[in-house]
């Protein structure tokens, strides 16, 4: 009973939302670079600029300056015990616009000496190969995943990054939560020109644009897993999914048939991954509209990409209503989603549902019977720094407590082969939802908020020791 020996206990985080160094040692502008920031209290969204414009608060371009303080902190990190690293590699440190012959020796670099630095404590690195990081230079010029020649570049691109870090980096994603653009109405266009750097005009039919550039980014997923394979064959490879199961709102039938809609169509994309191929159920779909995005020779690609492990975030789950809006297709809109009055919410509205994990863990298992790993779970807050230094981010722990305990649970009662868990977010970084940095995730305090101020000192909060624990002694004490 209980998690395995070689459990991956650790941390992950994302290049954009830390490194900083925006245009340091030759990296180019990528899709995160032209990200404003956003303001939870005023209820400001993130917009996405045509370019990097004067005047504008992009906090990516600063992040924690992790760029500068990598070594600081993954000491930081080892002396909690991590097992395991979750970042991504910044594609434009690797190539600036994406379309380059050859890539940038600098920002290779960098990276060979990141790696060398977690396994010099004993921390696997797992890296995120495209994590809302695309070149802004493929959108301006191809309209990112929209064109199958950014599929070559993906490729390329991934292919150097195997070969480069073969026997330092045994654990690889393709796409972070790759899925998120399938609620193009409930997040408007921003996932969409965030995953696949798809630029929206008015008038647009997204839908279309959504299914077309996602089909060219799973060609690409699977042509970099059997790349993947090929290169290295010690490696593990998977995709990463953002996980939140949808829950019928009541008994009624509609109701059921409903949220059993909304998960074909936010999660056909494991089906891909994992198979290799498309669901019956969304193959009629893309028939019915008259979608024909699929090419000869896709389907042999895509069966011969399959990954070893699903990788996936869960933070929350929904709940959706049965409106009659699409008719006997029942077709799903995020617009049906309804309050979930069974559970509490956070202060950005984001349903704690701890028992959903473990549904969420079945879910995959059921379907797939693959090997599984929880890339990101953690709670954002508005933590206050006493004048001690110290912070009391007890909420943090209870929330934290309660989802390992369900995963745990999902171990040892329902047979779930768990390799890991990296909860988001070690320390504080950027919010990739609101751009802020006052929305914070992390058991280290990074001295600095929204209205940029402070030196950017990193110190221990509560919940660092507590984690501690939970590493040291392997999930047993919570």
């Amino acid at each position: 009973m209980g998690f395995r020996k070689d459990f991956l206990w650790g941390g992950a985080i994302a290049a954009h939302q830390a490194e900083g160094a925006w245009d340091v040692d030759g990296k180019g502008i990528s899709i995160a670079d032209v990200m404003t920031a956003g303001d939870n209290v005023t209820k400001t969204p993130r917009r996405i600029t045509r370019g990097v414009l004067e005047g504008e608060d992009y906090p990516n371009h600063l992040g924690i300056d992790f760029y500068h303080h990598y070594k600081e902190d993954i000491a930081l990190m080892a002396e909690m015990g991590f097992k395991a690293f979750r970042t991504s590699i910044a594609w434009t440190r690797i190539y600036p616009n994406g379309d380059d012959e050859e890539p940038n020796e600098a920002g290779l670099a960098f990276y060979d000496d990141m790696f060398d630095t977690c396994r010099q404590y004993g921390i696997e690195p797992v890296i995120t190969l495209s994590h809302f990081e695309m070149p802004y230079h493929l959108a301006e010029k191809y309209n990112g995943f929209m064109d199958r020649r950014c599929i070559d570049f993906f490729v390329r691109y991934a292919k150097t990054c195997f070969a480069r870090y073969k026997g330092k980096v045994k654990y690889w994603m393709t796409f972070n939560e790759i899925n998120n653009q399938a609620e193009h109405v409930r997040m408007g266009a921003h996932h969409l020109v965030q995953e696949g750097a798809v630029l929206v005009n008015e008038g647009d039919d997204v839908e279309k644009l959504m299914y077309t550039s996602a089909h060219h980014e799973l060609v690409a997923s699977a042509l970099a897993v059997k790349a993947c394979h090929e290169i290295d064959p010690d490696a593990m490879i998977g995709c990463m999914i953002g996980m939140n199961g949808v829950y019928p709102a009541s008994p009624d039938p509609h109701d059921v048939l409903n949220a059993q809609k909304a998960m074909l169509q936010k999660y056909y994309f494991v089906e891909v991954h994992a198979r290799g191929h498309y669901s019956k159920g969304m193959l009629k779909k893309f028939e019915r509209k008259g979608y024909d995005f699929i090419k000869p020779g896709d389907a042999e690609i895509l069966a011969e990409g399959k990954v070893d492990y699903i990788g996936f975030s869960y933070y929350m789950s929904f709940a959706t209503k049965f409106t009659g809006r699409f008719g006997d297709t029942y077709d799903f809109s995020e617009e049906d989603y309804v309050r979930n009055t069974y559970l509490k919410a956070s202060d950005w509205g984001w349903q704690i549902d701890p028992i959903g994990l473990r549904w969420c863990l079945n879910w995959f298992n059921d379907r797939f019977e693959l090997p599984m790993m929880i890339v990101e779970n953690g709670f954002g807050a508005y933590d206050k720094k006493e004048e001690d230094g110290t912070v009391d981010d007890q909420y943090r722990i209870d929330y934290l407590k309660e989802h390992i305990k369900a995963m745990r649970d999902a171990v040892n009662y329902d047979g779930i082969d768990l390799m890991g868990y990296t909860m988001w977010a070690p320390i504080d970084i950027v919010s990739a939802s609101t751009g802020e940095y006052d929305k914070r995730y992390g058991f280290i305090y990074v001295d600095y908020n929204n209205k940029h101020e402070g030196d950017m000192s990193r110190s221990r909060k509560k919940s660092f020791y507590w984690y501690q624990k939970v590493c040291q002694s392997n999930g047993e004490e919570l």
